[in-house]
């Protein structure tokens, strides 16, 4: 059986739906505010290449021309980067919504965090991705290739037509490569069959080849991908605990405060402030007598209210004694 949260702490969809829907606004938006000047986006680009040259990791080279000279490999590996980072990261989430709820809050958290500090990197480093560079790179755009076969035109994953509504300087880091580690993590951790176990390792590693063979991305950028989710998982945990802070004080601020003296419970009875009478000690006067802040003592019993005292036993024999003397004399 799975797993359930407990009732008070199981998330609504009313909640979790406009949440999540507000941060990929903000991420498609920020995508498109923060284009940045195209010949930045070229050089920063250039830059990456000439580093992956002189340590020899520009993998995106081979896999390129692979792509484009099978079709076989090309075109389904279109398909895949125009399509799988929509719908399967979407429907992970909503499984572990419905299956995992005691996961799902941890999961989306990381999701979320890892998809903003991927905008700041679009913010702070444009980039231009390789089937943009001048052909002389030796770079050709698979999805411009075969668009053909597609609802994509040449730019990008974007429909034919739609290609102003995305930003094609988005290429450092690759949240193509980051969301699928993502699914692939949550795949492995909570998969219950050996299938869904090696979908979850062998996913992002596919789309790692994709993004690449497509020349959508450099095989830093892929790294990059990686290590914002990695700084997103060591930063969902603290995120949760200081959002539950926050609404424990927001929680206090708007309850009502309790005013008065606290009821006075004894052997498990309670009773009003009202109505409770003073603890007193065996001398009769009240517990805390003479401390700051202790009640003031009750007044004296007047002589009238207090019973007579009766004499001990062995002063009622040396009474007796000293009458039956008086009379004899």
């Amino acid at each position: 059986m799975y797993r359930t949260a407990p009732r008070g702490k199981r998330p609504r969809w009313w909640t979790e739906l406009p949440l999540i829907a507000v941060v990929y606004g903000l991420y498609s938006a920020g995508r498109l505010l923060v284009r940045g000047d195209e010949q930045s986006a070229v050089d920063h680009g250039l830059s990456i290449l000439d580093l992956e040259k002189t340590f020899r990791i520009n993998f995106e080279h081979p896999l390129n021309r692979l792509f484009t000279g099978h079709a076989s490999l090309g075109i389904p590996a279109d398909f895949a980067y125009a399509s799988l980072h929509y719908l399967l990261t979407p429907a992970i989430l909503v499984w572990l919504f419905r299956r995992r709820p005691d996961d799902y809050r941890r999961m989306r958290t990381w999701l979320m965090i890892s998809t903003l500090i991927g905008l700041i990197g679009f913010t702070l480093l444009p980039t231009c991705p390789p089937r943009l560079l001048d052909p002389s790179y030796g770079f050709v755009d698979t999805m411009h290739q075969y668009s053909e076969y597609g609802w994509w035109g040449g730019d990008a994953s974007a429909p034919r037509g739609l290609g102003g509504l995305t930003n094609q300087y988005a290429a450092m880091p690759s949240l193509h490569v980051g969301w699928a580690l993502w699914c692939g993590a949550v795949l492995w951790r909570r998969g219950r069959s050996a299938w869904a176990k090696a979908a979850g390792v062998a996913y992002p590693l596919a789309i790692t080849l994709v993004v690449m063979g497509t020349a959508n991305h450099y095989f830093l950028d892929a790294a990059a991908g990686a290590a914002v989710m990695c700084a997103g998982y060591l930063l969902a945990r603290p995120a949760l605990r200081l959002a539950e802070r926050i609404r424990g004080l927001a929680g206090r601020t708007m309850a009502p405060g309790t005013a008065g003296t606290p009821a006075n419970v004894s052997a498990g009875c309670e009773t009003s402030a009202s109505t409770a009478l003073a603890r007193t000690t065996s001398a009769g006067f009240p517990a805390g007598a003479g401390r700051p802040g202790a009640p003031e003592r009750l007044r004296e019993a007047e002589a009238s209210d207090q019973i007579p005292r009766q004499p001990a036993r062995g002063e009622a024999g040396e009474s007796r004694t000293d009458d039956a003397a008086a009379a004899a004399r």
